[in-house]
């Protein structure tokens, strides 16, 4: 087996999982339509509510879930955990592909078949922290912020391609682009199944699973560890102002500029650009030059900017450097802080660390579009993105009290799991 084999594999099950989601989002105001011919009226009066629920519910179930999905990656390995999750992301983006033409058994059941679709994606979806705890296992860590670039490049390029694709194929049919999706999904754990192997030996398995498979108390769990505590609000701080500029983003673009939906589509799509590069192929030249600390402090830095220059902006063309700023930063500090958190456990509690980490994520995407909305309406358009950059702001701070002493060291090669594992003993 070559080593890239299984890092492809991971690469395409991100994609394919970011893909999905692209392709489902542009259906969304049809699905409303649907929701407007129920004979409930608080359902047809509250269509737009609904489709925000969708999404939302989405987010909620990888917040509930990714914890658990990382202790079972701990106990019985990454790979059964990756093709469940595979299979299972199919059979939902069948069900919603097929539930539009279920409506003799009733709107309402549509909408129960919709939401049941989407919060088996969410669930599945949730598999993110096992994908990183994947590479970690496969990975040195003088290499890990590559290979986690590697999700951050699926990211983007799904993001970028997902509404594209979902917009040619819905000229299809309604069902066609979630069908699509589906079919990846089914083609990937076909690939996986006879491709993959396990990372993680038998005998660096947890025991047992995780006691307590709550996700709060897990979350409280994690949030106590002060070896990353630093990090994850960070990672809350930076996820909150993000979240917030993905969902606003096309409602301020079209008060500020009148931007449609293909002017959206078009800086989405350059957002997305912009990660695959930083993410695929310029972390891997900067994180062994600089360290993920100094690259966490500047991705985070550009951020602030960009997110300044967002909410000053006073013509459209000023958006794309704006937003450049932005994407270019995120690429640098997602793949940073995971690394670091990796780093700071134990190889046994990686799984377990990273989807408490991912659980805080899927989180700050329920509430960031929500807190970006209300300082939208209470305050006015440039508010979500001046309000964002003094989260950034806080979380730059947050950093670069606990990294100030790596910012004065060079990093050093590390070429072993162990050698990482002696020193968080010795730390």
């Amino acid at each position: 087996m070559k080593r890239r084999s299984p890092l492809f594999f991971i690469f395409l099950t991100i994609f394919i999982d970011l893909l999905g989601i692209g392709i489902v989002l542009p259906l969304l105001p049809e699905y409303a339509k649907i929701v407007e011919r129920s004979s409930w009226p608080w359902l047809a009066d509250n269509r737009a509510l609904i489709v925000g629920a969708l999404t939302a519910s989405y987010a909620l179930m990888q917040f509930l879930f990714a914890p658990i999905l990382g202790a079972l990656g701990d106990r019985f390995g990454r790979r059964p955990v990756l093709l469940f999750s595979l299979f299972g992301a199919g059979l939902s983006y069948l069900v919603f592909a097929l539930a539009e033409n279920l409506t003799f058994l009733g709107v309402e059941t549509v909408i129960g078949l919709l939401f049941l679709a989407r919060i088996a994606a969410g669930i599945t979806g949730a598999s993110i922290s096992t994908a990183q705890a994947y590479i970690a296992d496969v990975t040195p860590p003088n290499e890990r912020a590559r290979g986690l670039g590697m999700i951050g490049a699926a990211f983007g390029l799904g993001f970028m391609l997902g509404p594209a694709i979902g917009g040619l194929l819905s000229n299809v049919s309604l069902q066609a682009p979630a069908l699509f999706a589906a079919a990846l999904s089914f083609a990937n754990f076909a690939f996986g199944f006879f491709r993959l192997p396990e990372s993680l030996p038998p005998e660096k398995r947890a025991h047992t699973v995780s006691r307590n498979l709550n996700p709060v108390s897990r979350l409280v769990a994690v949030a106590g560890d002060v070896r990353v505590q630093p990090f994850i609000l960070g990672s809350v701080l930076l996820n909150l102002a993000f979240a917030g500029l993905q969902s606003n983003f096309p409602v301020y673009s079209d008060v500020r500029f009148g931007f449609g939906p293909q002017q959206n589509a078009l800086v989405f799509a350059f957002i997305g650009l912009i990660a695959v590069i930083v993410q695929g192929f310029l972390i891997r030249k900067l994180a062994p030059q600089f360290g993920e600390a100094r690259l966490a402090i500047a991705g985070l830095t550009l951020m602030t900017i960009g997110f300044i220059a967002t909410g000053l902006a006073t013509a459209a063309w000023m958006l794309f450097p704006a937003v450049g700023l932005v994407a270019l930063g995120s690429g640098m500090v997602t793949p940073s802080l995971t690394s670091l958190v990796s780093q700071s456990v134990l190889a046994t509690e990686q799984g377990t660390t990273l989807g408490g980490v991912q659980a805080f994520t899927s989180l700050t995407m329920v509430f960031g579009p929500l807190l970006a909305g209300m300082l939208f309406d209470l305050i006015g358009p440039s508010a979500p993105y001046l309000i964002g950059a003094g989260l950034l702001a806080s979380a730059l701070a947050v950093l670069f009290g606990t990294l100030r002493n790596r910012l004065l060291t060079l990093p050093q090669p590390v070429t072993t799991n162990a050698t990482a594992e002696v020193a968080v003993h010795t730390d």
